[in-house]
């Protein structure tokens, strides 16, 4: 009898994500070699395919973790095909994302995975489930600061380097963005499980604004420059300085005038 926990083609990864993995693959290869002749399109085109690249990762180690812990929906829903469009709504998973990341430099939580909690028993299994998206644009951020803490950057062409830093700083702010304790996000997902009832259900009212409240306090000047150098330390910690990630967006962002103090041409 075929379930929804052994369906193959629930699990078959997706030409979507396949395809974007492939325009990540081209245009790395291209910023790396200089192959563009506008290296700035092929560092933005590796940045974005690498930055929805992550989305859906996060979203699918969400929606594995709460496979193991207990909710066989998962597999029917299409999350584990790693397809961006099965991540809830396309607009506001990917391409609000997408454009924040254009817009200002911030790695915005993207998408959301409808988990069936009722299915899952233990508090500890519900806040691994919210923390494991996080954590894996943790991971990210490991993976693409490790030639920075590891000094290998010998041989690391610079349009490479500083794609790497910017691609590094998104994936910290969208780590640090999701581990709020704010309704609505990973991090107060992590939290409900240990909160009492009452308290759960004073805040839930406000879980479909809590992202809406988090961007609206990041406009705030005073809170803005706080933000930025928490995230600039974090960096400073992995092995990136700011020059690398001033110069990573000034480069992602071809369209306008080049800074010459970043050695890049547009």
């Amino acid at each position: 009898m075929t379930t929804a926990t052994n369906r193959h083609s629930d699990r078959r990864i997706s030409p979507v994500f396949l395809g974007i993995v492939a325009v990540m693959a081209v245009t790395g290869w291209a910023t790396w070699t200089g192959f563009a002749e506008q290296p700035g399109i092929a560092v933005f085109l590796f940045v974005t395919a690498a930055w929805v690249v992550s989305l859906c990762l996060h979203e699918y180690a969400h929606a594995r973790t709460a496979l193991h812990s207990g909710d066989i929906s998962i597999g029917a829903k299409g999350y584990l095909t790693l397809n961006p469009l099965k991540y809830t709504h396309a607009l506001l998973s990917i391409v609000l994302p997408v454009i924040f990341v254009i817009m200002g430099g911030i790695g915005l939580p993207g998408g959301a995975v409808w988990i069936e909690r009722s299915r899952i028993q233990g508090r500890w299994k519900h806040s691994l489930i919210s923390a494991a998206g996080p954590l894996t644009n943790v991971l990210f951020a490991v993976v693409c600061t490790a030639p920075f803490w590891l000094d290998a950057l010998d041989g690391v062409p610079a349009d490479f380097r500083f794609a790497l830093a910017f691609l590094a700083l998104l994936q910290v702010t969208a780590a640090l963005l999701n581990f709020l304790p704010v309704p609505g996000l990973d991090g107060y997902g992590v939290l409900e499980p240990w909160l009492s009832y009452k308290i759960r259900r004073q805040v839930e009212p406000l879980a479909p604004f809590g992202l809406l409240l988090v961007i609206a306090i990041l406009w705030i000047p005073a809170v803005n420059g706080v933000f930025f150098d928490v995230i600039d330390a974090l960096l400073r910690a992995l092995g990136i300085d700011e020059i690398s990630t001033y110069c990573g967006q000034n480069l992602y962002r071809f369209w306008t005038e080049t800074d010459q103090f970043c050695g890049v041409s547009s």
